[in-house]
């Protein structure tokens, strides 16, 4: 594997960069991804594979033995509402949209990893079945890898695998970790609906903004409480909205925020404890209250043999001590829907920090990858699927 490695990667990757630069200037938001798709499916086809597009955006292409199950490589294709401010040559001709959290660097990955593995078809190393999966809407929750599943496309999947750019590991390191590698992420919305009335007069109607005021305190309180603390449960407000005037007390009001869990089986018991709590927490103010709890994302769980196999890939292609173990995170993935449905599987890290240079954070508008690390994807992508 190491050797086709060697001799394939270099001859791709002038292609590959160019390939990620024409993606990183033409960046698509979510359900928007045309050009991106049409883009990866003439590549697809020109190296003899036959790419199957999904309703809409996206699409799936197999290489190697129809009848094995497949492993799955997947990329997410969409960009940000975001407006890039990286000073680079090739920056987002869109306005105010940009590839801030290195979609355009995973759709390349596992492009050039298909193309590697195509070859190491075409010379009998390749005995099983991998599927290109270029999904998406992942930066919409609750997230295109649902409507993928929809279609039934993945029915069948032996194995799941993906990388994540890191902008806080330097290039050439993976960063890998058992279990729950990113966090749910749910959006709460809680109402509460009263008579209004007076200041003066608290004691004759609902006084609906200290009622307000008790449940932002109280619930991520009571959260840590009823919850098993290991499972990193955090609820944090974002946004409080109620009244117009000082001395008016409202009859309606509304706080929002984002639940956030590693656990899957903490995430499923979240929302009926939520709204258990804001019931008891308003009910001696004579306010009425309305709960809304909508999943956006479960965590990624990653499977310890898929872990494994990840350390042995990098072991074979990569240099000695390329791996590197990650720290959770609590931000959402929604590669988690995938290892939802029972299959086995693994999101590792992308280093993508210059080395020296400085940490850029995702989700902002001057995000730079280090494009080096698109040979340690394509690399690292390849032998999984190949050896795991």
């Amino acid at each position: 594997m190491r050797r086709l490695c060697d001799e394939v990667v270099p001859q791709l990757l002038p292609e590959l960069v160019a390939l990620r630069r024409d993606v990183h200037a033409h960046p698509e938001l979510g359900h928007h991804e045309h050009r991106t798709t049409a883009l990866v499916a003439r590549r697809l086809e020109e190296a003899g594979l036959r790419p199957q597009l999904l309703p809409g955006t996206g699409l799936v292409c197999d290489i190697g033995d129809p009848q094995a199950p497949p492993v799955v490589l997947r990329a997410d294709l969409d960009a940000l509402p975001v407006t890039e401010r990286s000073g680079l040559p090739f920056a987002s001709t869109t306005p105010d949209v940009a590839h801030a959290c290195g979609h355009d660097v995973h759709t390349t990955v596992v492009l050039g990893a298909g193309l590697v593995l195509a070859r190491a078809a075409e010379r009998g190393l390749l005995r099983g079945r991998v599927r290109l999966l270029m999904q998406p809407a992942e930066e919409i929750t609750p997230g295109g890898a649902l409507e993928v599943l929809a279609t039934g496309v993945l029915e069948g999947t032996a194995r799941f695998y993906a990388v994540h750019c890191d902008p806080r590991l330097d290039v050439g390191q993976v960063g890998l970790r058992h279990g729950a590698i990113t966090s749910a992420s749910d959006h709460v919305l809680v109402r509460l609906r009263g008579n209004g009335g007076h200041t003066s007069r608290p004691h004759l109607t609902g006084d609906l903004v200290y009622a307000l005021g008790q449940v932002v305190l109280a619930l991520p309180a009571v959260l840590s409480r009823r919850l098993d603390p290991r499972t990193g449960v955090n609820l944090t407000w974002g946004r409080i909205e109620a009244g117009t005037a000082p001395n008016a007390i409202p009859a309606e009001g509304s706080v929002e925020g984002t639940l956030r869990v590693l656990d899957v089986a903490a995430w499923q018991e979240a929302g009926s404890i939520i709204e258990e709590v804001v019931e008891g927490v308003v009910a001696p103010y004579r306010v009425d209250a309305t709960v809304e709890v909508t999943h956006s994302v479960p965590p990624v769980d990653n499977d310890e043999a898929s872990v494994r196999a990840f350390q042995h890939a990098a072991r074979t292609v990569l240099p000695a001590g390329a791996e590197a173990r990650t720290e959770q995170s609590l931000g959402g993935e929604d590669f988690g829907w995938y290892l939802q449905e029972g299959v086995p599987g693994a999101l590792a890290r992308l280093g993508t920090r210059t080395r020296g240079g400085r940490t850029h954070d995702l989700h902002q508008g001057d995000f730079v990858a280090d494009e080096d690390a698109i040979a340690v994807g394509v690399r690292l992508l390849a032998a999984v699927a190949l050896l795991g």
